[in-house]
């Protein structure tokens, strides 16, 4: 049997402000064809289909229609929520949608009941879906022994093991999960799950299964030949920026042997981290490769330059994020504690500090310490107006 793991499209997620509903509305149109091209027998997307509880209509939508071309393409699809997702919301009209063929798996309650794959001669596949299992909502239906990420889904898999006895031998079994499982690679875009105990689980949950088809961690990675993580099928973050985005096509054997390959997904733009002072950046000739990426650029310079993002944006007309972290001369000291900055220090000497602070080092010229000057002289007259109105 051919199946297609998938996860984390997070439908109507923008990327720093840019929409990124176009891509993921490619990235169907790609996932439709690679199950057409490679003759796929079951579609596998392991939670977070959305990229919020309650999700924009364009991207409720889009949904709507992959859901319509899933099912008018034969092939079976297997869903589960994720963490971002509203498994309320995801699950509803979901028995009807099951005679489609779409099958959304978003109660823990039907954890021990599989989606039966049907793959003759050699048997039906076992097909179980594991949605997100938050510890404090899910020990008391599922029994588990802690509130903790690691008791709910042992918890869940001892569900999965006793059913899949009962089924004749030889019977192959796959689970999707959404979770975060120890010797996973994370990144900056994955909403944190520990709330509700340590989050991450061992691998060794998922013993007695044939394939685990794991979603939320955005980068693609094998725990180990059964065990996966198909990460989200864009970037979300400049942490991603190395990222290969794929989906798993993965061949389940008649005698429960995995093999995997890579099917890359489409690139709506490449990403670039760069980093150095405002001049260099600008004339550098081997950046040239990034002048049409998505960039987020971290600026050196000890002093703040005027206008770095406009001056960016010439030569870089896709900057994003702008990030300050000015160079140190070798041999400074951490800085002293706030108390002391301050001891035996005027108002103008402080303000005159702060500017130098938020430019990196550069302190105020004349012009510049007039015009405080002129401000405290202000204040403080205002300031004696009103006591002798007070006194008066």
């Amino acid at each position: 049997m051919r199946l297609l793991h998938t996860s984390d499209w997070h439908l109507g997620r923008s990327f720093h402000r840019v929409s990124l509903l176009d891509a993921q509305a490619a990235f169907l149109d790609h996932l439709l064809a690679t199950v057409r091209e490679h003759a796929v027998d079951a579609v596998l997307v392991a939670g977070d289909v959305y990229d919020r509880a309650v999700p924009p209509l364009a991207a409720v939508e889009l949904f709507d229609t992959a859901l319509h071309r899933l099912a008018d393409a034969g092939v079976p699809t297997v869903m589960i929520s994720g963490n971002h997702d509203s498994a309320r919301r995801l699950g509803v009209a979901s028995g009807l949608i099951r005679r489609a063929g779409i099958h959304l798996r978003t109660d823990p309650a039907g954890i021990g009941t599989p989606v039966l794959l049907p793959d003759p001669p050699h048997g039906d596949v076992a097909c179980y879906g594991l949605p997100y299992l938050e510890p404090a909502l899910a020990r008391d239906p599922l029994g588990a022994a802690a509130t903790t990420h690691r008791a709910v889904l042992a918890a869940a898999m001892d569900r999965v093991r006793a059913d899949l006895a009962g089924r004749p031998a030889g019977t192959r079994s796959v689970v999707l999960a959404h979770a975060f499982v120890a010797g996973g690679e994370a990144s900056d875009s994955e909403r944190d799950i520990t709330v509700g105990g340590v989050a991450a689980v061992p691998a060794e949950v998922f013993d007695g299964v044939d394939y685990v088809a794991l979603g939320h961690l955005h980068g693609a990675q094998a725990l180990t030949d059964r065990v996966r993580y198909s990460g989200s099928p864009l970037a979300y973050s400049f942490s991603e920026w190395r990222h290969r985005k794929t989906t798993w096509l993965v061949d389940l054997a008649p005698d429960g042997g995995v093999t995997a390959e890579r099917i890359d997904c489409p690139v709506p733009r490449p990403l670039a981290r760069l980093r150095g002072r405002l001049d260099d950046l600008l004339a550098d000739p081997a950046l040239a490769r990034h002048e049409d990426a998505w960039v987020e650029a971290t600026l050196t310079d000890p002093a703040r330059p005027a206008d770095p993002m406009a001056r960016l944006a010439e030569r870089f007309p896709h900057t994003l994020s702008l990030v300050f972290d000015p160079e140190r001369t070798e041999g400074d000291g951490g800085p002293p504690s706030y108390a002391l900055r301050l001891r035996g220090r005027t108002d103008q000497q402080i303000a005159e500090d702060f500017v130098a602070h938020v430019r990196g080092g550069a302190a105020p010229d004349a012009h510049e310490r007039a015009a405080l000057h002129g401000a405290f002289a202000d204040v403080r007259a205002d300031a004696s107006v009103r006591e002798r109105e007070v006194d008066g």
